[in-house]
């Protein structure tokens, strides 16, 4: 969300009006021969057939799963019990309640094109009021990712409940609810199948509102492109970036992945954008030319 600025803009953050995934970072504006055209991450996620490939492939995954689980009813939901954690994962129970798949909504439902052109065009670092106004009124400058409006349709003929768990505001109920639906996406209703960040105390933390949806649907799918989609112990504060690589490919979650819980590609914005060099490379793998 923002030019070539957007690598560092978007950090992860707990901001009561905005989604989390989108809090500012102060960051230069592009030179205006760098605002040419869009960042190489802008470019691939949204104008890319490679990008669209991949999206629409989870897209189908996640419906061939949903249609397949239900034909034998899970004992557990995939969402994490109150206490649980990865090292000791555990689950809310299913019981008899009515089947769920629980999706973020921006760039997991929708591509957010209007405000990520505005924010790059400008060169300009996120700005809180702009997203307040997209929220608002967007609809109809959102579009469907590649295959989601297939892949809701598919789960919602097979008697599954698709909600949305996003960090969009309370406050702007409305404007998320007709987003979705000019998007194609069907109905989504505040409360019931839209919940949003102001809803419970939690903030940013979507754990409190997975569990409300949890206690009354068996929750067989959670889809999201961010991490904190799926349990907020990704996002634990000061969680150095190798123990979250860690939880994230323990054996625990390997047996999640594709199995329940779908993670969307997103190169935009996240968490990740705070990693350093020996983040992302590792000194012991240092390599120089002769």
């Amino acid at each position: 969300m923002r030019g070539l600025a957007l690598g560092a803009t978007l950090l992860l953050a707990g901001c009561a009006s905005v989604p989390a995934e989108l809090a500012p970072a102060p960051v230069p504006p592009a030179a205006p021969s760098e605002a040419a055209k869009p960042a190489a991450q802008l470019q691939y996620l949204y104008g890319s057939p490679e990008a669209a490939v991949a999206v629409r492939a989870t897209n189908a995954r996640i419906a061939d799963y949903g249609v397949w689980r239900i034909k034998e009813r899970p004992k557990d939901s995939v969402v994490l019990a109150p206490g649980a954690t990865m090292d000791a994962p555990a689950f809310e129970p299913c019981g008899d309640k009515p089947f769920a798949a629980v999706f973020d909504a921006d760039e997991t439902l929708i591509w957010n094109l209007g405000p990520m052109r505005w924010f790059a065009e400008k060169g300009t670092a996120f700005d809180p009021k702009i997203w307040d106004q997209w929220e608002k009124a967007g609809a109809g400058k959102a579009v469907a990712m590649p295959g989601s409006v297939e892949m809701v349709n598919r789960l919602r003929a097979a008697g599954i409940t698709v909600i949305a768990n996003t960090n969009r505001s309370a406050a702007n109920a409305k404007g998320s609810e007709d987003t979705l639906r000019a998007a194609g996406l069907g109905e989504f209703k505040h409360g019931e199948t839209l919940f949003l960040m102001g809803d419970d105390a939690g903030g940013s933390s979507k754990d409190g509102r997975r569990a409300a949806i949890a206690s009354k649907y068996c929750v067989i799918i959670l889809g999201g492109d961010q991490l904190g989609d799926f349990s907020q112990q990704f996002n634990a504060k000061d969680l150095p970036a190798a123990q979250r690589m860690t939880l994230a490919t323990s054996a625990a979650a390997e047996n999640l992945w594709d199995r329940g819980w779908f993670l969307f590609p997103n190169p935009v914005y996240g968490p990740w954008e705070k990693l350093g060099w020996d983040d992302a490379f590792p000194s012991d793998k240092q390599w120089e030319p002769e």
